[in-house]
């Protein structure tokens, strides 16, 4: 232990960390936005005019009338809140998923053509355009349209910081640092969710959006003096430029040359280093690299495949079909309706407040997706995300159960179970497998369908849950029907990875996963 602590010293400079808080601002703020509209559903929908006797909501309020000196102008142009039913809220919610998906696209080829840090400063001025519009909106149309546009920042940044982290990381460390992307998104949804228990009254809910304008701010503010990822610029002939900032990364001290070494032979390639890595060897050594033996020829190790030529070569379309549907069995086991819809689906079931359980939630994912990190490198994969899988489809028939008979205790324990057990494999585990069961060369259009999916199905349970889950009360009666639904998705999502999933872990590469021959180029 004292051995691998003094080489993570030496490895890690603090130029390195103020890189990793920077550029975790955007999937920061991924996590804030996807929950900003939890607590203070009610009061922006005009369904429950609340005020809240908090010191900070007092403070917050003061500060809105002492900036709004005419209040019935103020009033007559801000309204206290924005009438809304279960239909339209979805909507205004389901719009920041559309919004991931156009950034998720969009955000690779722009990091691939502009630069890393080219792109990390335009998702910040989505994010900070958006929470404008969010702050100041007075319409269901101006709701969903900052919604969009955060969710395009929001989007593109879960593609580019994952990647620009991973090539500014040590190589001993990339493992380590990549679990950072997940971690800032749990740090951003705890924000969000506490300022909301202590903010959701009529005269208070839009400093939560306006409080988005200030991270979004100093997210643009930092990324003017964090440099591009060296590794970028090796790949676009600026060697010499990258092997500077890579020292200045490493610190003074710190010998580069074997990191260094494919640069000055040109073989090198920003998305020959998995997006969230840690399973690959200590240091890559220079010389021949392995490539798959396939029906049309080996790949040339600098070329990269697009979307629709890894579609079509059956090398590759296993591993798509399992990245892919990891990825959305990610959202179909239901954890965003847990985080997006807890407070107005828990409300009065449970022995304590909704909103304060709802902290705690996202207290237990932050702490526990820390805790559980170690988890996919010391028991595999495929085995964390059966974990996972089955654990959530438990907590999901636990939760409906207790909610049907009314017992508070038990459905706030197997709220909580369900978000502990996300963080086992459903959590991170996505996030990995993409770089590991396909080549460098086709990488990237794989992580771009994984994203992809993710905001695809994170729309449809967005949009369609709130309406599901009303429908099944009232045709049944009583609450907590459609976690039925989400149990039975977990079986389905469950065998998928126990038949088309390959275990990853211990293996040097995709052929290897997949059990093809080798030959060394």
């Amino acid at each position: 232990m004292t051995t691998m602590l003094r080489q993570y010293m030496r490895d890690v400079s603090p130029f390195l960390l103020v890189l990793v808080i920077i550029s975790t601002l955007g999937p920061l703020q991924f996590g804030y936005h996807i929950a900003e509209l939890n607590a203070p559903q009610d009061v922006i929908s005009c369904r429950v005019p609340k005020s809240s006797s908090s010191k900070l909501a007092a403070t917050f309020s003061s500060w809105t009338s002492h900036s709004s000196p005419n209040h019935a102008s103020a009033s007559a142009t801000f309204p206290s809140c924005i009438p809304m039913n279960d239909a339209q809220f979805a909507v205004v919610s389901s719009m920041y998923n559309l919004g991931g998906l156009i950034g998720a696209l969009a955000g690779g080829p722009i990091s691939s053509t502009r630069g890393r840090l080219f792109a990390m400063r335009l998702t910040g001025l989505f994010f900070a355009s958006g929470s404008v519009l969010l702050t100041l909106g007075t319409s269901i149309t101006v709701m969903s349209m900052g919604r969009i546009l955060a969710g395009v920042g929001a989007g593109a940044s879960t593609v580019i910081v994952p990647i620009y982290i991973s090539e500014v990381a040590p190589p001993r460390e990339r493992g380590t640092f990549g679990a950072m992307t997940q971690i800032s998104i749990n740090v951003g949804i705890l924000g969000t969710q506490t300022l909301g228990f202590f903010l959701s009254s009529e005269s208070t809910w839009r400093w939560i959006f306006a409080i988005g304008i200030g991270i979004a701010t100093l997210q643009i503010l930092g990324l003017l003096v964090i440099p591009e990822s060296p590794a970028w610029l090796a790949t676009h002939k600026n060697v010499a430029q990258a092997k500077r900032i890579l020292q200045r990364i490493r610190g003074r001290h710190y010998d580069i040359e074997e990191e260094t070494a494919a640069w000055d032979s040109g073989t090198a390639s920003p998305e020959e280093e998995p997006l969230l890595d840690d399973s690959q060897p200590p240091l890559n050594p220079p010389g021949p690299r392995r490539t798959s033996v396939s029906s049309k020829g080996s790949r040339n190790p600098g070329s990269h495949l697009g979307f629709f030529q890894v579609v079509r070569d059956p090398q590759y379309r296993p591993a798509l079909v399992a990245a892919v549907g990891v990825m959305a069995s990610q959202q179909l086991c239901g954890i965003n309706s847990i985080i997006m819809y807890s407070v107005s689906l828990l409300n009065n079931l449970l022995p304590i407040s909704s909103a304060l359980l709802t902290i705690i939630v996202s207290a237990i994912n932050l702490f526990t997706t820390i805790a559980c990190s170690p988890l996919p490198d010391k028991l595999g994969r495929k085995t964390c995300l059966l974990l996972s899988i089955f654990g959530q489809g438990a907590s999901a028939l636990t939760l409906a159960l207790s909610i049907l008979f009314g017992l508070k205790i038990l459905s706030a324990i197997a709220v909580l179970f369900f978000v502990a057990f996300f963080a086992v494999g459903l959590g991170p585990v996505p996030f990995i497998l993409a770089s590991e069961m396909v080549g460098p060369e086709a990488v990237g259009a794989v992580q771009s369908c994984c994203l992809g999916a993710s905001y695809i199905t994170t729309f449809l349970v967005a949009q369609f849950f709130p309406i599901i889950n009303l429908a099944l009360n009232k045709r049944f009666g009583g609450a907590g029907w459609v976690y039925f639904i989400f149990t039975g998705l977990a079986v389905l999502c469950g065998l998928f990875v126990m038949w088309r999933v390959p275990e990853t872990k211990g293996k040097k590469d995709a052929d290897e996963v997949w059990g093809r021959t080798r030959r060394l180029d």
